[in-house]
């Protein structure tokens, strides 16, 4: 889920910068820093999109730049369990298919697709179903839900989220689509 939220962050003004310390500056720094970094309490860090304050610097022995405390608004992505989320297939994998949701990816591993047996074709980069002829592929469009999430701090790329698309309502958009068509044929409507 998006969340625009308040944080707060120290970020180093270099020496050549002191001269004017505006909040556009520091702005620009607190993206460099922050933007990209998964944290376990607000998720991953989309965009500072606003310096509300900034507060009085402070020198470290040593070190060349002032630090400042500065209070900003910014944009996160923090996937809930449970949420459902849509994406779009970025990759096809013997095991499944990797979901971009957002600023990261899931993972939707081939059980938890279709209660249909998904074999791989790795000429196509696409799991594919020999039962229904239903194939999923890189670029699809795909409903799911979040059943897992394990993010780590320090390497954002090894954060790990399990995603399904077993239950109804959930799956690949165009099976979606046939699939309340033809409910409707049934009833008439």
């Amino acid at each position: 889920m998006y969340k625009r939220v308040r944080l707060r962050d120290t970020v180093e003004v270099p020496p050549e910068f002191l001269a004017d310390v505006t909040p556009d500056l520091v702005k620009r720094l607190l993206q460099d820093k922050l933007e990209g970094r998964m944290d376990e309490e607000v998720g991953s860090v989309v965009s500072v999109v606003e310096v509300r304050d900034i507060g009085t610097g402070a020198v470290l022995p040593n070190r060349p730049g002032v630090y400042y405390e500065a209070d900003f608004d910014a944009i996160t992505f923090d996937p809930e369990m449970q949420e459902v989320v849509d994406g779009e297939v970025v990759e096809v994998v013997n095991f499944g298919a990797f979901v971009g949701i957002g600023p990261v990816d899931g993972l939707l591993h081939v059980s938890q697709i279709s209660n249909e047996y998904l074999a791989f074709d790795d000429e196509n980069q696409q799991l594919a179903s020999r039962d229904s002829n239903r194939v999923l592929g890189v670029g699809d469009a795909v409903r799911t839900r979040i059943v897992t999430k394990s993010i780590d701090e320090r390497n954002p790329r090894d954060s790990k989220i399990g995603l399904t698309a077993k239950q109804p309502g959930l799956g690949k958009d165009e099976w979606l689509e046939a699939d309340r068509r033809r409910r409707e044929a049934q009833t008439g409507d």
